[in-house]
């Protein structure tokens, strides 16, 4: 029985090489440099699918397009559910099957707002970049554009975005609108009306600008400032959120006995199971808690 899974293991893997090889060599020029052409630009608005949403998360979590490596995270996964079903019947198919796509969730996350916030923190830069730019004669569109080819990653991959819009012919405005509304964060809205309202009525673009650098570094501060004073309020919900299950874990590893004649009895598996309803409702409401600081 073992052999026969590593064997279909081995032909699924083989089968999909062949396949990716294949698909490579149909692959034209012209359809590459038409998706090089297409990387970036505004996601259309009418088919609002799942694909449509999971491709949004990687592009601005800096993974690029999901299909990029579709066919081996799909190969990996079904390797993981014939190990899984191999090391521990349908329970490790069912786990391998659910937790993957959860942590590659969680992941995709964690990796987004560590990306967002280095972003914000780079924007200052590039606005003064481009209000020094401005005072030495240039256009607006040209101190922008100037500013993100002189800034770092993760800001200037993202904002080749607005690089790209702005060759395809769409005015620097609404460039910067879309990327505002792609990465969905006030700071980044902030700057696109900045640029909207100066397009449209004129003004002191510098001046601007720099009111624009302190509102972001004093809401940075302010940010950090609530932060601080709330570390007692998140530690304290983390230490509730987290206590029950280490208490479970240390009764499963020094009397295992205790758990499971609950478990094996009628009620206590009623109260064991309120239980976790209970903690799993009272971590969520805490979270949502913290969400709103």
């Amino acid at each position: 029985m073992t052999g026969l899974i590593l064997l279909l293991i081995c032909v699924l893997l083989i089968s999909l090489s062949i396949w990716l090889f294949q698909r490579g060599l149909r692959q034209a020029g012209t359809a590459r440099v038409l998706e090089r052409l297409a990387d970036g630009q505004p996601l259309p608005q009418e088919p609002n699918g799942t694909w449509i949403a999971m491709e949004r998360m990687f592009q601005r979590a800096g993974l690029g397009k999901p299909t990029d490596r579709l066919g081996l995270w799909l190969s990996c996964w079904a390797t993981g559910l014939l190990l899984g079903y191999l090391l521990a019947d349908w329970l490790g198919l069912l786990a391998m099957l659910v937790l993957p796509p959860l942590l590659l969730r969680l992941y995709i996350a964690w990796r987004y707002q560590r990306r967002v916030q280095r972003m914000i923190e780079q924007l200052p830069q590039l606005l003064d970049h481009s209000v020094r730019s401005l005072k030495s004669g240039r256009t607006l569109a040209d101190a922008v554009l100037g500013a993100i080819d002189s800034t770092e990653p993760p800001l200037k991959q993202a904002m080749s975005r607005i690089q790209r819009n702005v060759q395809m012919g769409v005015s620097l405005p609404e460039s910067a609108s879309d990327f505002a509304e792609f990465y969905e964060r006030d700071e980044f809205r902030l700057f696109a009306l900045g640029l909207k309202v100066n397009h449209r009525y004129g003004g002191n673009a510098s001046e601007l600008l720099e009111n624009l650098i302190k509102m972001i570094r004093e809401r940075e501060q302010g940010a950090r400032q609530l932060k601080a004073m709330t570390g007692e309020t998140r530690m304290t919900a983390y230490v509730l959120a987290g206590l029950p299950i280490v208490m479970v874990g240390y009764f499963l590893m020094v009397n295992p006995g205790y758990l499971m004649s609950m478990w094996n009895d009628g009620t206590g598996r009623y109260l064991l199971l309120a239980a976790v309803a209970l903690d799993i409702s009272g971590t969520f409401v805490m979270w949502r808690m913290l969400r709103s600081i």
